[in-house]
């Protein structure tokens, strides 16, 4: 029996109630710990945490990760600029570089922009102030109904609705669902604010996978974008990495209304990711696909 794949779900954030903390991704933890294998063997063994600070200020797992038994990290950046310290990146960078696979995700204008110079998969998140899109057009408000948020915020729908995702040619196998009628994925939760991704002029191993569409402006935006690189000189394998547009593709809140959200969360929230039944299995085969891919599964 091969031993299942051990994801770590971590947020850059101390754990607090009132915020987008690890227990706000009740329902992808449970799923990804549901997951079997033909045999009836789990698929995954998942450790879900939020950020801890030793006596130095550094994350005790984060900043030993390479030396871990981790096989993938899977990164929710909910802070304001400073989740991680250089310890933790040097940690997450050993990792990657002994092949670890790397998810690592954000939101709106700067939040979680102390991703933006992660080993690999940083250079694919653009910010209001660090790592600007290098198409200026895009540096201007999409969302203009939540004032209090600015750009990168692109409008893909209200929290607990689904959007309709555009896959980009050829068909990344991440977004291969053989139980859909297409043969693959259509939905992704939406999000009144989404962050931006995309593949910097200076990258060739990286591509975008998936784009969305503004419901206030009608323009596309990308919301993932998956890294695989060659074996350097040595003969070493980077792991694998995907860099997705917002947290809130895999939140709580966004798979499911009902199960609430930080008091500071304003807009409305709709319900159809629960009245389209494609939609919620949509996004778990999505994850699915995440876990076995940044393992060199196959998918």
């Amino acid at each position: 029996m091969q031993k299942p794949i051990r994801i770590l779900l971590q947020t850059t954030i101390p754990t607090t109630e009132d915020d987008w903390s690890i227990d706000r991704f009740s329902l992808l933890r449970d799923y990804l710990a549901s997951v079997k294998d033909e045999a009836g063997n789990n698929l995954f063994e998942v450790t879900a945490r939020d950020r801890e600070s030793d006596a130095e200020g550094n994350d005790p797992i984060l900043s030993n990760l390479g030396e871990s038994n981790f096989d993938e990290l899977w990164l929710f950046a909910v802070d304001v600029g400073n989740g991680l310290t250089e310890k933790d990146h040097a940690g997450i960078a050993a990792f990657h570089n002994r092949g670890g696979g790397l998810f690592a995700t954000r939101d709106h204008q700067d939040l979680g922009s102390s991703i933006c110079t992660l080993c690999g998969v940083g250079v694919a998140h653009f910010f209001q102030t660090r790592n600007l899109d290098p198409d200026e057009s895009r540096r201007a408000k999409d969302d203009i109904y939540t004032e209090n948020i600015s750009w990168p915020n692109y409008h893909s729908g209200r929290n607990g609705d689904y959007q309709t995702i555009i896959p980009v040619a050829p068909i990344h196998e991440l977004l291969k669902n053989p139980t859909s009628p297409s043969g693959i994925i259509e939905f992704f939760p939406a999000h009144p604010h989404e962050g931006a991704v995309g593949v910097p002029s200076s990258e060739t191993n990286g591509r975008v996978i998936a784009m969305g569409k503004s419901k206030v402006s009608d323009r596309t935006f990308n919301l993932a974008v998956v890294f695989e690189w060659p074996k350097d000189a040595d003969g070493n394998q980077l792991g694998r990495a995907v860099a997705e547009s917002t947290f809130h593709h895999f939140c709580d809140y966004n798979w499911d209304a009902d199960m609430g959200c930080p008091t500071f969360v304003s807009e409305a929230p709709g319900n159809t990711m629960k009245t389209e039944p494609r939609a919620l299995e949509d996004i778990k085969t999505y994850v699915r696909n995440i876990g076995l891919w940044l393992a060199n599964k196959t998918v």
